[in-house]
């Protein structure tokens, strides 16, 4: 390997660690088998590339990570499919999926209405005033890609499931019950852990980095008109967006 191939990668004293190096070996290697192709097995791996089965264990588990490679229990490891890119935009999640050919569709996980709490504040309204809180898987193509929760003003909106199962767009819904215009949000986004509850429905594991989105969107008036937190795999989807100065 040349020194231009792994210097983005090399510290100042230059010593590069073994995995890291098979790690770009793997990466060209996935480049020749193409999306859906099954990994050679690890002892065929590490023949080759001269290392300890440990260290090649580290280069996968970190290709694993970024989503370069989905494993499967009994079946193999394979190369993953590119990373599903979401324009971060006041829009439904639907649209936008629709839009890069792939198929949306979620889960309904909970439905339930709760006292506001520490969203109160987020919501304008008080702690003991009733929120509606909706739960869901969201998948693009039946591939759990995040889980969603929508926290809602009851008072402002009420009967909001009425005629609405919570499959489809919520945005789309709420524009069409409520006559209701997303004008601005704020949004916040963090790496976190997920819960076990929530590496569960995702079908991921734990000890994968997860992109946690909270966002707080209003009516052209400044109303809050919901809080949502959106828990996503890093694994599976990045965002983008366009700035200007």
């Amino acid at each position: 390997m040349t020194v231009e191939a792994v210097r983005g990668g090399v510290p100042e004293h230059g010593r590069v660690p073994k995995y890291w190096v098979v790690k770009n070996q793997l990466l060209n290697l996935l480049s020749e088998l193409g999306e859906g192709a099954l990994l050679p097995a690890e002892r065929d791996l590490a023949a080759a590339y001269g290392v300890a089965r440990s260290t090649l264990r580290q280069a996968i588990s970190e290709l694993t990570m970024e989503g370069r490679l989905r494993a499967y229990r009994g079946r193999g490891t394979f190369v993953a499919a590119p990373k599903l890119v979401q324009p971060l935009a006041l829009r439904s999640y639907t649209e936008a999926l629709r839009e890069m050919g792939r198929n949306p569709s979620r889960h309904v996980v909970t439905v339930e209405t709760v006292p506001a709490g520490s969203l109160a504040g987020e919501l304008g309204i008080g702690p003991a005033d009733e929120v509606l809180h909706l739960e869901r898987v969201l998948l693009a193509d039946d591939e759990q890609l995040g889980l969603e929760s929508t926290y809602m003003p009851v008072a402002r909106f009420p009967d909001v499931m009425d005629g609405y199962d919570g499959t489809g767009s919520l945005y789309t819904h709420m524009i069409g019950r409520y006559g209701v215009t997303y004008a601005s949000a704020v949004e916040r986004i963090e790496t976190v852990l997920a819960s076990p509850r929530e590496a569960m429905l995702l079908g991921t594991n734990p000890a994968q980095p997860m992109l946690l989105m909270q966002r707080v969107s209003a009516d052209p008036d400044g109303r809050p008109i919901e809080q949502v937190r959106s828990l996503y795999r890093g694994d599976r989807i990045g965002f983008e967006t366009r700035l200007s100065a």
